[in-house]
């Protein structure tokens, strides 16, 4: 991979291609190309990739650890105010104040010991990101994510007992099989709690998954290269 301080212009050329591409995904799937956020996937990456993305207008970044998240994100702010960084990976209960303060949008709400963390936090700092429920869709036992049993249950109680800003779900489907059954269980269980953000589709099936009616797509790879 060359390097991004010295040449933004592959990642500039990354993300064109990858935006083709969901437009594309979009045309066969009838939706409007606006309606899907690509989240471009900054983990592993020095702050001067990100600052390469930005400048190709790439706004929402994914990140899977609270510490790069602060050593990468909280100085960028000043000079790019459309910046929204969310977090994807699985969160340790000690580090949700640290979320809460960095973070725009954490993606990974699984378990309740995490929600009432997270509430906490919230009512500590004053500050309210948006949270998304992270669903074990395949229910395989290796992977993060509340059980498919326990989900309609978990999500109510994060809505109803704990108050927090739910705004949708999102899913790592197993990596053999066809994905989209496992992408519309989710769109049906996000219909169900009148949920509108579904965060699914990475680079290897993000297109199945615009599909059947992601509203975010997690791309890393494709678009900084690999580490």
């Amino acid at each position: 991979m060359s390097d991004p301080l010295n040449d933004p212009a592959p990642i500039a050329a990354n993300l064109a291609r990858v935006r083709d591409s969901i437009a594309e995904a979009c045309l066969r799937a009838n939706r409007d190309p606006a309606s899907v956020t690509l989240i471009a996937v900054s983990k592993t990456n020095p702050q001067a990739a990100v600052l390469a993305a930005l400048a190709a207008t790439q706004t929402v970044f994914g990140e899977n650890r609270v510490q790069e998240a602060q050593q990468k994100f909280p100085s960028l702010r000043a000079d790019h105010p459309a910046l929204r960084l969310h977090l994807i990976g699985a969160l340790q209960t000690n580090k949700a104040r640290d979320a809460v303060r960095v973070a725009d949008v954490i993606e990974s709400l699984d378990r309740p010991k995490l929600a009432a963390a997270l509430a906490e936090a919230m009512a500590k700092e004053g500050r309210r990101p948006g949270l998304l429920v992270q669903v074990n869709i395949g229910d395989e036992p290796q992977k993060a994510g509340i059980p498919t049993a326990e989900a309609d249950a978990f999500i109510r109680a994060c809505l109803d007992d704990h108050g927090l800003p739910v705004e949708g779900l999102m899913c790592i489907p197993p990596v053999e099989g066809d994905p989209r059954p496992h992408f519309a269980a989710m769109r049906e269980m996000a219909a169900r709690h009148g949920l509108k953000t579904l965060s699914m589709g990475m680079s290897g099936d993000y297109q199945a998954a615009i599909a059947e009616g992601a509203t975010h797509v997690r791309i890393g790879t494709a678009i900084f290269g690999a580490r």
